[in-house]
């Protein structure tokens, strides 16, 4: 019993020492995992708050402190056992080497939209159209996805890599976008009286911009019909709007002047059964 009981007395110390190690290596973990999560939020409130940062990179910035502090968390709780960091970055490099061979498609997606972030062909909020797979309002440029919502509501998602790879039109970059808006007066000789009416009634429409200023020309044939181009300047933020407002009231200064717009007309004749093949 006495040989028992000093055997125990020797392991107490190692028991004792592990226990604390094992308490405090839970302490830091926790805490660690909390900070890192509170360190996310701060870096995403602090970019929000910024006029001078892109909305865009705000999410990947945040995955990245968040995960970096835990990695390093991680690497000081091994530590505390007396694991060898050194050993634990090799480790890390080899597996990340092995991840990064296996997941090439995502290792693609990552530097696309590092690129993306980099260049910034897109930013939040702008309106954009990737060709061949969608367009939308830009919600976010995340570490694998680029995130669109489209004009009916419908949420897209697109890997980073088929961004990056497609060509991207923006239609919110610069500050004014062109409209042409083509009319039809089916009467030749007042072309001269159309053209008047809308120069005029085109200078004083709001939202239309100064400069570059407003054209309206006769710039062609359809059908008997001579074609007018209205081609103006807008705020880019208040284009479709004005679109819509222009074709309507275009019409209505037609309307005005007795022309109108024609309808297009087409006829169509019962040949009868003389001329049907084969009677």
């Amino acid at each position: 019993m006495l040989a028992s009981g000093k055997g125990i007395t020797t392991y107490l110390p190692a028991v004792e020492y592990f226990i604390v190690n094992l308490v405090i290596a839970l302490l830091v973990l926790v805490a660690g995992w909390a900070l890192s999560s509170f360190a996310g939020g701060v870096v995403k409130r602090l970019a929000a708050r910024s006029p001078r940062i892109d909305p865009t990179i705000v999410p990947m910035v945040q995955t990245v402190t968040i995960w970096g502090i835990r990695i390093f968390v991680v690497v000081a709780v091994l530590a505390r056992f007396g694991v060898q960091t050194a050993s634990i970055i090799t480790v890390l490099g080899a597996a990340g080497l092995a991840v990064g061979l296996a997941l090439q498609g995502t290792l693609q997606n990552i530097a696309a939209g590092i690129m993306l972030l980099a260049l910034r062909p897109l930013r939040a909020g702008e309106y954009v159209s990737i060709v061949g797979k969608g367009e939308g309002t830009v919600q976010e440029v995340g570490l694998f996805l680029t995130r669109l919502e489209q004009y009916d509501g419908v949420h897209l998602s697109l890997p980073n890599s088929s961004v990056w790879g497609s060509t991207i039109i923006n239609y919110s970059r610069n500050p004014a976008r062109r409209l042409d808006l083509e009319l039809e007066v089916s009467d030749p000789d007042r072309v001269e009286e159309a053209l008047a009416s809308l120069r005029t009634w085109i200078e004083s429409v709001d939202g239309v911009l100064d400069q570059p200023a407003p054209a309206v020309e006769a710039t062609g044939f359809n059908e008997g019909k001579v074609v007018i181009t209205l081609r103006v300047w807008m705020d880019s933020e208040r284009y479709w709007a004005q679109r819509f407002a222009l074709y309507r009231q275009a019409s209505q200064r037609l309307e005005a002047l007795g022309i109108g717009v024609p309808v297009p007309l087409r006829e169509a004749r019962n040949p009868g059964p003389a001329h049907i093949k084969g009677l």
